[in-house]
C-alpha cells in the first residue's frame, strides 16, 4: 500500500501543507519571543490603556493557534480525507 501512486500523493499533499504552516507558526512564535527579549520598549508601547504590543501580540499567538488548526481541519477535509477512506477501503476490501 505504501507504493502505491496514491498513498504517495496522500503523503505528499498532507507535507507540502504541514511542513510550511509549522515552519510560518514556529516563525512567527519565535519573533514574539525575540521581540520580547530584545525589543522591550517597542513590546512595551501602549496601545490603549494598559494594553502594550506585547499583550497584543501574546493573545494573537492563541488567535493563530486557533486559525491554524481550523485551517488544518478544513485541508485535510478537503484534500487529504477522500484519498484517505479510498485507500481504507482498499485494505479493508483486501483484509476480507
Amino acid at each position: 500500500m505504501q507504493a502505491s501512486s496514491e498513498f504517495q500523493e496522500l503523503r505528499r499533499r498532507f507535507r507540502a501543507w504541514t511542513f510550511p504552516m509549522t515552519a510560518a507558526f514556529l516563525s512567527w512564535y519565535l519573533l514574539y519571543v525575540v521581540l520580547s527579549g530584545w525589543a522591550r520598549d517597542f513590546m512595551g508601547i501602549k496601545v490603549l490603556g494598559n494594553i502594550n504590543i506585547a499583550l497584543i501580540f501574546g493573545l494573537l499567538q492563541f488567535v493563530s493557534t486557533f486559525w491554524i488548526a481550523w485551517a488544518y481541519a478544513r485541508h485535510m477535509e478537503k484534500k487529504l480525507d477522500p484519498i484517505s477512506d479510498k485507500l481504507r477501503h482498499e485494505v479493508e476490501e483486501k483484509a476480507k
